[in-house]
C-alpha cells in the first residue's frame, strides 16, 4: 500500500537478505561470518566515502530506498520573468487630432439624413467650437485640414476663413452688451420664411439665412446694437422705414421680407457682393456672409449645424436666458 506522507517508512520485508546469498543458513557460525564480512564491507565503503577532497566517489542509486528517511528536494519552474519597464504607451491625442476628428464626426453626421433630430444641437454646438478654436489659433488650420477627407476640406476652409473675417470686423470684445439671449424659432418656420421671401423678390435663401446667422444668431439675440440696429436681422430704424413696408422690425417674417428688399434694391440676385455691401459696407462682412451661403447652397443640411451655434461675445457665452443666465467662458 501507498504510505502516506508523514509516516516514517517501514523497513522492506526482505531486510538485508538482498545483499546475501540467497541460499539457506547452513550453521550459526556460518550466520556470524557473513554478518562479518557485511560489516567489514560497509565500513570499507564508508572510508572510501570520506577520503580525499570530500567528494563521494560512489554514485548515488538513481532512485531512493522506500527505506532511506532522505527527502528529496522539489524542483519548480522557473517563474517567469516580470518586465522592468512599463508597456509603450499610445501617443496622447494632440489638439490638432482632437479638432480633425471632432470635425469629421460633426460634419459628416449633420450632413447625413439618418442623423436622428435629437443628437443635432450636439452636433452644431461641437462644430462651432472647433471653428471658434481654429479662428484662434489659425496655425492649426493647415494641418487639421491634412487630417479632414477631402471632401471636408472645402467646408472648413470657408467656415473657418467666415468665422476669420467676424472677428476681426468686431475686433475686442468690451462691456458686456444689454442683451436677452433667447431660444430662435423653429428651424422649419425659419426655412419657409427664407424661401417665401425668396419666391416672392427673387433672393436666394441661403443668403438670407446667412445674414440672419450672423446679425443675431438666427434670432437669439434680442437688443439693439451699438450703432442703434434692431430687431432679428438687425435694421437701423431709417432704414427700416424705407424697406419694411409697415411690418415689425421685431417679427422674423417681417424683417425677413425687408432684408431681401434690401438687396434686391441694390443688385441681388446678379450682384451678391454689392447688395451685401450695401447691407453692411465691410468687405469682410461680405465675405463672411458669402462663405456662409456657399455652405448652405452646396448642402441645405449645413443649417441644421448652423442652427444650434450659441450667442459668443467675444470669448464669452451669452447662455439662453440670459441675463437671467450668467455668461460663461468659452469651453475649449
Amino acid at each position: 500500500m501507498r504510505r502516506l506522507r508523514g509516516q516514517p517508512s517501514r523497513p522492506p520485508s526482505n531486510g538485508t537478505r538482498l545483499l546475501l546469498d540467497p541460499r539457506p543458513r547452513t550453521s550459526d557460525r556460518g550466520h556470524r561470518r557473513v554478518h562479518r564480512l557485511v560489516a567489514l564491507l560497509a565500513a570499507g565503503l564508508l572510508v572510501a566515502a570520506c577520503s580525499g577532497d570530500g567528494r563521494s566517489t560512489v554514485s548515488p542509486p538513481p532512485v531512493a530506498s522506500e527505506g532511506t528517511a532522505t527527502t528529496t528536494a522539489t524542483t519548480l519552474p522557473a517563474a517567469p520573468k516580470v518586465p522592468t519597464t512599463a508597456p509603450p504607451r499610445s501617443a496622447p491625442a494632440t489638439a490638432v487630432d482632437r479638432l480633425a476628428a471632432q470635425l469629421t464626426t460633426a460634419e459628416t453626421a449633420i450632413r447625413d439624413p439618418a442623423t436622428p433630430a435629437g443628437t443635432l444641437p450636439t452636433l452644431g454646438r461641437s462644430q462651432q467650437r472647433a471653428y471658434r478654436a481654429l479662428v484662434r489659433h489659425p496655425r492649426l488650420l493647415p494641418k487639421v485640414l491634412a487630417q479632414l477627407p477631402p471632401t471636408l476640406r472645402p467646408v472648413v476652409r470657408a467656415n473657418v476663413g467666415a468665422g476669420s473675417e467676424l472677428r476681426k470686423l468686431n475686433g475686442p470684445a468690451g462691456r458686456l452688451p444689454r442683451w436677452r439671449i433667447v431660444a430662435p424659432a423653429p428651424a422649419g418656420q425659419l426655412l419657409a420664411a427664407y424661401r417665401a421671401a425668396q419666391v416672392e423678390l427673387g433672393v436666394a435663401w441661403e443668403y438670407l439665412a446667412a445674414i440672419h446667422l450672423v446679425e443675431t444668431r438666427l434670432g437669439r439675440i434680442r437688443g439693439t446694437s451699438s450703432a442703434g440696429a434692431q430687431g432679428p436681422m438687425q435694421f437701423l430704424p431709417s432704414t427700416w422705414r424705407r424697406y419694411g413696408r409697415g411690418g415689425d422690425i421685431q417679427a422674423t417674417g417681417d424683417a425677413i421680407l425687408a432684408a431681401a428688399r434690401l438687396l434686391r434694391a441694390n443688385g441681388a440676385p446678379t450682384d451678391m457682393a454689392a447688395a451685401l455691401y450695401a447691407y453692411n459696407p465691410s468687405r469682410r462682412y461680405v465675405r463672411a456672409v458669402s462663405a456662409y451661403a456657399g455652405q448652405l447652397r452646396a448642402n441645405r443640411r449645413a443649417f441644421l449645424g448652423y442652427y444650434h451655434w450659441q450667442v459668443f461675445y467675444g470669448d464669452t457665452l451669452l447662455p439662453e436666458g440670459y441675463p437671467a443666465r450668467p455668461p460663461a467662458a468659452a469651453p475649449g
